[in-house]
């Protein structure tokens, strides 16, 4: 009996946890399950939806028409704005991005030297990241830059003649590219956890050894924050080539389509003229363009990215 009961005794911690380990796993599978349904309904079946609508011409008031290729060959062959969308948003990008990297890291390096105010100083420039996508924002630059904007005000009182930033085909898009440089928070708080990693005693050695701030930052900075470059070269790659909103609220494509972005264009033909397939080709073809550009820069990731884990 008494082992019996020994028997039992011990059997119930065991179900106990057999039980807890049930209802764990039970509670993992529902908290997964959520984001397996939100990833299958509003992620992978848009994405192969959207392929299959590039191949037929559908208007959303009628059912779908298989046309094959056809919006491709449209798109690459008869029109004119396509081409001019795609070449004024590679534009933006070439410009914005390198800038936005060459802004941020330089404020990032000043924020690296802490000081009584640096935390002030960090809030206040990564504000315009968050705050800088809004419609309030988008229109407070427009009218900063308008004719009679502040722009234009504080060069009149240089006795500067006014200059129509917006309406001129060859200073609009410099416009939404400084709006895009602003936005520099995000970069800059990533270059600023990359540049505090750097081990002081690599700095200290070359204090030693004689070497000034600038030869420490190409020597010692610069390659050991490669990686952060590289993150925000490619996320600056993405979020450029997918510019939308400043052309949008802005300058709406004008003046003569020299900020009509490639989002812009793809929306006017999915919303504007209610052409689903021709606008699901075009992002297809700008998914391609981004999947090819994002595969070259990781594959040149090896001859400049320095991994200090990896000692590479």
């Amino acid at each position: 009996m008494p082992a019996i009961s020994q028997k039992r005794a011990g059997s119930k911690p065991m179900g106990l946890a057999a039980r807890l380990k049930k209802n764990n796993i039970a509670a993992g599978y529902m908290f997964i399950g959520l984001y397996v349904i939100g990833f299958f309904s509003f992620v992978l079946f848009p994405f192969l939806y959207s392929f299959y609508l590039a191949l037929t011409d559908y208007d959303v008031l009628t059912p779908a028409r298989w046309v094959g290729v056809d919006n491709f060959v449209k798109m690459f062959t008869a029109d004119d704005l396509f081409w001019k969308s795609f070449f004024v948003t590679v534009k933006f990008a070439v410009v914005q991005v390198p800038l936005k990297l060459l802004v941020s890291l330089l404020v990032a390096l000043a924020l690296s030297k802490a000081t009584k105010l640096t935390g002030v100083y960090r809030v206040v420039y990564y504000m315009p990241s968050i705050v800088g996508g809004s419609v309030a924002v988008a229109m407070t630059w427009k009218q900063i830059w308008d004719n009679s904007g502040l722009v234009n005000s504080a060069l009149g009182q240089l006795g500067i003649p006014a200059v129509r930033w917006l309406s001129n085909e060859r200073t609009a898009i410099y416009v939404l590219i400084l709006l895009g440089v602003w936005q520099f928070g995000a970069s800059m708080l990533i270059f600023l956890a990359g540049i505090k990693n750097v081990p002081s005693s690599l700095h200290e050695a070359a204090i030693v050894d004689g070497a000034g701030p600038v030869k420490r930052f190409f020597a010692i900075t610069l390659p050991m924050i490669t990686s952060s470059i590289f993150f925000n070269l490619i996320n600056g790659i993405i979020g450029s080539l997918q510019a939308f909103n400043s052309s949008y609220l802005i300058t709406s494509g004008k003046p003569l389509n020299s900020t009509l972005y490639y989002g812009l264009q793809m929306y006017r033909q999915a919303f504007d003229h209610f052409k689903m397939g021709y606008a699901s080709a075009m992002a297809w073809f700008m998914f391609v363009i981004i999947v090819a550009l994002t595969v070259a820069v990781f594959r040149s990731s090896s001859a400049w990215v320095f991994y200090q884990d990896e000692g590479r």
